[in-house]
């Protein structure tokens, strides 16, 4: 090698090592957005492995909850503001949410992050996406957890994929569902209820009906009427006369809710006029104590159905919703909406929908799962195949999620697009 060759590859060493301590020192932007509580509860994990991740050389913007700020967010307004679920309750607020859309995009292209990350919500968050796209093109876009493309509106999919770059899936079967629908590259990084998978099936609910004076000999049901106040209000009617039937036929269990604090009040107030003793508890270690204790769980349709199944309490499900969604019902493109259920690829657990959800069916198939019956039997045997279906081999959820996440701060939106490695497997198979 020259002289002036050695001098060249000096500089260029140089100029790399110099590439490095800049990188090493500077600090990253990320632009993360929740729609609603269960977003917020997710943001946190997240953002605690990318801080993990990037030695705490990070600054958050966006929109997120108490979980959210705890890990640094500053949020642009509370999350309260634009938490709302169904088509009514969305016009009812149309007004202020399109003002915080435009508020959120207007934030996000002035801080111009390495990188866009939206959870959930996509009634909100999506409508942020596609304005961040279109104003600042280079700017990649994560979507953590996938709308449900493969229940209804599978043409959401594929339109999905001008403006998300990365999906990260939290159910087994979605990044299938994408690749048929032709939405964007997906990841399934693991629900964060299987990080607790043997800890919930260990739970024990001894300690909880000493405290609260429950007699663990006897039947006991956890109602969950949901965690929007929403739900709250139309679940809590039929749940609570569907316990007056079962306590005309002697039937009636001990009760628990586990209530979460801003629908605390409201459950409260509908309780008061139940039958029996009401034993109301929060907090998530009661809540799964509660699932381990009871014999059986009535709820409202969501993601604490998964959480029923990790822990092997039988359910009979039910949901309700504004006269405008119920009349899409016909735009549903799944044999069930119980998640349990579509995980496990079966319909163990029943579910009672709008006129369905009546007080006597309610009560009828609640009563079987009191018993020593086929009907329970039956769940018991699906339940024990859940956690397989569930398990995730590798790092925990939200440290799978962030590491996707840093790809594409460090590669920008290129980081999109596969390997030559990777086009080739999958060209081979």
């Amino acid at each position: 090698m020259t002289a002036s060759a050695d001098t060249k590859e000096a500089a260029k060493i140089k100029q790399r090592g110099k590439l490095v301590i800049e990188e090493d020192s500077r600090q990253f932007c990320v632009f993360i957005v929740a729609g609603e509580h269960s977003g917020d509860a997710l943001g946190g994990p997240l953002m605690a492995a990318l801080n993990k991740r990037l030695s705490g050389r990070v600054r958050y913007l966006g929109v997120g909850g108490e979980e959210m700020e705890r890990h640094g967010l500053i949020s642009q307004f509370p999350l309260s503001d634009v938490a709302v679920m169904g088509p009514l309750s969305i016009l009812s607020r149309l007004p202020r949410l399109v003002r915080r859309v435009y508020h959120t995009v207007n934030a996000c292209v002035a801080a111009e992050p390495d990188v866009v990350v939206i959870i959930d919500s996509p009634e909100f968050t999506h409508a942020i996406a596609k304005r961040i796209r279109k104003r600042r093109p280079a700017i990649p876009i994560i979507n953590y957890v996938s709308p449900s493309v493969w229940a209804w509106r599978e043409g959401r999919a594929a339109k999905m994929a001008a403006y998300v770059d990365h999906l990260l899936a939290l159910l087994p079967f979605e990044p299938e569902a994408h690749e048929r629908l032709g939405g964007p590259p997906c990841t399934y990084v693991g629900h964060p209820l299987s990080e607790r998978m043997q800890s919930l099936r260990a739970m024990n609910g001894l300690d909880l009906a000493r405290r609260r004076g429950i007699d663990p000999k006897r039947p006991v049901l956890v109602v969950l009427p949901g965690s929007r106040a929403s739900e709250v209000s139309r679940l809590m009617g039929p749940f609570g006369a569907a316990l007056s039937l079962l306590e005309k036929r002697e039937s009636l269990p001990q009760i628990i809710i586990p209530a979460v604090p801003w629908v605390r009040e409201l459950i409260d107030q509908h309780a008061a006029s139940w039958p029996g003793p009401v034993h109301i508890v929060e907090g998530e270690e009661d809540k799964f104590k509660a699932f381990a204790l009871a014999d059986a769980a009535l709820a409202a349709s969501g993601t604490v159905t998964l959480e029923l199944a990790m822990v092997g309490t039988p359910m009979v499900v039910a949901y309700r919703v504004d006269p405008l969604a119920a009349r899409l019902r016909f735009l549903l493109k799944v044999p069930s909406v119980v998640l349990a259920n579509l995980v496990l690829g079966e319909n163990a657990f029943p579910e009672f929908l709008q006129e369905e959800c009546s007080p006597e069916k309610l009560a009828n198939a609640v009563e079987l799962l009191l018993k020593d019956t086929p009907e329970r039997q039956a769940q018991l045997n699906a339940l024990e195949k859940f956690p397989d279906k569930m398990r995730f081999e590798g790092d925990s959820p939200s440290e799978t999620a962030a590491a996707i996440v840093h790809r594409f701060i460090l590669e920008g939106r290129q980081a999109a697009m596969p390997t030559s490695a990777e086009a080739a497997a999958k060209k081979d198979e």
